[in-house]
């Protein structure tokens, strides 16, 4: 099965697609470990959190009704994820000096993509990040902000390629002087 040959839905996460984001976890090991809550939670409450109590706080978020991302279906079976929020609800990126608020605009921060390995290098990324665009914008967001790494970096590999949001509309907005880079898409 090839993702391109497939028709692929994109929805929210949101309690009524819950059970999905559970059904991905269960099968992602790697996801599974971090439940995508590496960058909302404070570096101290993150490492003293375990596997299943990472899991549960995701949850307790979907449940509140707080944007956490989307999820790519294939044959409704979920294969793809994409973390899309209110950049403020990212505690840990709020404090990581490395990737500061470049100004005060209310921005949506993407800043983790998973696809399934049997799904990889399909397109199923830049997918995942339109729809994210998407839903994000119907959320009430006017800039949505990534934070890509170059293909081979050792760390933060989820975050998403340059070329993924470049694809997507995304313009380079890294200020002079700053390693980690930062690109944003506005809407009008």
């Amino acid at each position: 099965m090839s993702a391109q040959d497939s028709k692929i839905q994109y929805r929210a996460v949101t309690p009524e697609t819950f059970t999905s984001l559970a059904v991905f976890s269960g099968c992602h090991g790697k996801f599974a470990y971090c439940s995508c809550m590496r960058w909302r939670m404070l570096s101290t409450e993150y490492q003293e959190s375990t596997k299943a109590s990472r899991a549960k706080k995701l949850g307790q978020m979907v449940s509140a009704g707080l944007p956490v991302g989307v999820l790519a279906y294939i044959r409704n079976e979920p294969v793809g994820w994409c973390s899309i929020a209110p950049r403020e609800s990212y505690q840990a990126l709020e404090r990581y000096k490395a990737l500061p608020r470049i100004d005060d605009a209310k921005v949506w921060s993407v800043v983790c993509f998973f696809v399934d390995r049997r799904f990889r290098r399909r397109q199923l990324t830049l997918g995942l990040l339109k729809a994210a665009l998407k839903y994000a914008r119907s959320q009430g967001a006017s800039v949505v902000e990534g934070y890509p790494v170059e293909p081979g970096s050792r760390l933060y590999t989820y975050m998403g390629s340059q070329a993924t949001f470049r694809k997507a509309g995304f313009q380079d907005v890294t200020p002079k002087g700053q390693l980690r880079k930062v690109v944003r898409r506005a809407f009008q």
